[in-house]
């Protein structure tokens, strides 16, 4: 059996008693602040394939994901989340990649919220008051629309918008070794994040489709409030406008908490030095963490919000290719390892469910940009090169490293 790497309590009165309500809030705002953001793929696409993508693609894409990240997270329940699983399938090397590829796109993607400050709402109360109102006004007809005649489709940009909206279910898994009883809390706080995150997004956007006749090319970001307004009057736009402020502070803060946990995790692994997991003396938080994850941040908002989404999706993508394979090795490597939620499918059916998201990420890979495959190409050597230099310091002892294990009898076989 494997070594179980868990977050031991650094303080007697460290309170993990997490409750199901907190993570499903934590997983829901890491994968959607709501239905802001969805709108460019019907700038993209037309309202037709809008609404069919976001219908069919939380089959594809979600689901697998939301249960790959329920099984593995109470299997392995230690800050780290994938880093662990890939370290545990693979070895060190793949661990530090993993954790070089998601930690990048995680920080990449915190540079794009400050873009959705002013088009987000804290919950989805306007956004259901708005799509009642417009039933009236609905016109079905419009649900079919190609977009207008000649405007070529910008498909990049569509498989990126439905990619990024409906993707990280796996962030939460990154703070594992804070919750007191994974096996209950994380199945259920996923899939009841994920209902109500997908009708989140279609039920608007069908309302708005049905409802409004604009120009397509005006269905940028934002572009929901706008609506509310045509539909409803200036107070509903108003309304989802001053909500939109908090709704991006908790998309900022369940990213953040994902990376800086992540990076405590890697400490624990002795992927990163022991100073990597030192925790705040008042919120028992990881500060360092929290610290070099907004550098990061920082220093990539300058990109346009076109350019952190597809960079963002690209090294995603990296990480759940490999974190695909690390659920599948996992599976044969250890068949009879307790895992508190099992995916019920034997190891063919499982491969079947990882090969078709899979074949959709390789899509996504091959229509991006020679910038973003440039720019992924180097960040990897990067996390290579970085993987190298934490062996040396290691080994020459400049850097202090300890590796945290706790055995954890109750997931023995």
């Amino acid at each position: 059996m494997p070594e179980r790497t868990q977050k031991v309590e650094v303080e007697a009165e460290h309170d993990s008693d997490a409750r199901a309500g907190s993570w499903w809030f934590m997983a829901a705002r890491a994968v959607a602040g709501g239905p802001d953001g969805e709108e460019p793929a019907v700038q993209a696409a037309g309202p037709l394939f809008a609404i069919l993508g976001f219908l069919i693609f939380p089959f594809i894409w979600s689901i697998p994901e939301a249960l790959i990240t329920a099984e593995l997270s109470t299997a392995f329940p230690g800050n780290g989340g994938f880093v662990i699983w890939a370290n545990e399938a693979f070895g060190p090397f793949f661990g530090s990649l993993m954790g070089t590829w998601k930690f990048l796109s995680g920080v990449i993607n915190i540079a794009a919220f400050p873009a959705l400050l002013g088009l987000g709402i804290v919950s989805l109360a306007p956004f259901v008051l708005m799509s009642l109102i417009a039933i009236p006004q609905i016109k079905p007809h419009r649900w079919i629309s190609l977009g207008p005649k000649g405007m070529k489709k910008d498909w990049n940009l569509f498989f990126n918008t439905l990619f990024w909206n409906l993707n990280y279910w796996d962030n939460i898994s990154t703070l594992a070794g804070e919750v007191e009883n994974p096996k209950k809390t994380f199945p259920l706080a996923l899939f009841s994040a994920m209902i109500l995150t997908c009708l989140g997004y279609i039920i608007p956007l069908v309302a708005v489709t049905g409802a409004v006749t604009v120009d397509q090319s005006k269905w940028d970001t934002g572009f929901m409030a706008n609506a509310a307004r045509t539909i409803s009057g200036n107070w509903l736009k108003i309304w989802i406008d001053i909500g939109a402020v908090l709704s991006g502070i908790g998309l900022f803060e369940a990213q953040l908490s994902s990376n800086a946990y992540q990076l405590d995790g890697m400490a624990d692994l002795a992927f990163l030095p022991k100073f990597f997991s030192l925790r705040s003396k008042w919120f028992n938080t990881p500060w360092v963490g929290i610290l070099v994850s907004t550098i990061f941040a920082l220093a990539v908002s300058y990109m346009s919000y076109t350019d952190i989404v597809s960079l963002a999706n690209f090294l995603y993508i990296l990480g759940m290719i490999l974190e695909f394979s690390s659920f599948i090795w996992l599976r044969k490597k250890y068949p009879k390892m307790k895992r508190p939620y099992k995916v019920p499918l034997q190891l063919p059916a499982l491969v079947v469910m990882c090969l078709i998201p899979s074949g959709f990420l390789v899509f996504i890979m091959a229509i991006a940009t020679k910038t973003v495959h440039l720019m992924s190409g180097l960040m990897t050597v990067g996390g290579i090169a970085w993987f190298l230099l934490m062996k040396i310091c290691k080994s020459k002892g400049w850097l202090k490293f300890q590796r945290v294990v706790v055995d954890d009898e109750e997931l023995e076989s």
